[in-house]
């Protein structure tokens, strides 16, 4: 299967340094390798509404919830590229995944059996030295990959406060140029 890579942006301003930091990963990536970049800020997402329990759902097929959708459905790599934002993903990043929620009762669309087996990366810049204050975006990446039945690349982390800083950060540029090539495993739960 030719890998699919959906890199969904989760800042609120274009090329920050989460951004930044997930394209020197990309460059990285096999010419083969479709690539397809999605910012939540230019196709927001209205506030969840979880009705999983209260009406019957159609599969959305247009707007930024479907191109989302879809653009979901067809990766084999999701990789979630969010600024570190109060110690966990942007507030795009966690409405995006909110609307997994939504998208689990979907009829026909099969979310959870089809994200199955499929990789969830994380990638993330952070004010912040030391890369412990960056375990509860972490525990959120694994733990979603984990209820979906899906690998769990891991978070490549870069430091950068201001515009262009984690261009800076050489531990983690270094680090992003061998991100992606690694056999990620399945994603398990702390228990």
């Amino acid at each position: 299967m030719t890998r699919h890579f959906l890199f969904v942006l989760g800042s609120s301003r274009p090329d920050g340094n989460s951004e930044l930091l997930a394209r020197k990963a990309a460059e990285q990536l096999p010419a083969d390798v479709e690539q397809h970049w999605l910012s939540l800020a230019a196709h927001p997402l209205p506030d969840f509404e979880d009705l999983r329990h209260d009406s019957d759902h159609a599969r959305p097929t247009e707007g930024n919830e479907g191109l989302l959708l879809d653009a979901t459905l067809a990766a084999t790599d999701i990789v979630i590229v969010s600024p570190l934002y109060w110690y966990s993903v942007s507030a795009q990043t966690k409405r995006y995944l909110d609307y997994w929620s939504g998208w689990l009762r979907t009829p026909g669309v099969d979310f959870k059996a089809t994200l199955a087996g499929r990789t969830l990366w994380g990638v993330t810049a952070m004010a912040d030295e030391e890369p412990v204050v960056a375990d509860p975006l972490i525990g959120t990446l694994n733990h979603s990959a984990a209820y979906m039945g899906m690998r769990f690349g891991g978070v490549l982390l870069g430091n950068g406060s201001k515009p262009g800083d984690v261009l800076d950060d050489t531990e983690a540029l270094a680090r992003a140029k061998t991100f992606f090539a690694q056999e990620p495993p399945l994603a398990r739960f702390p228990h």
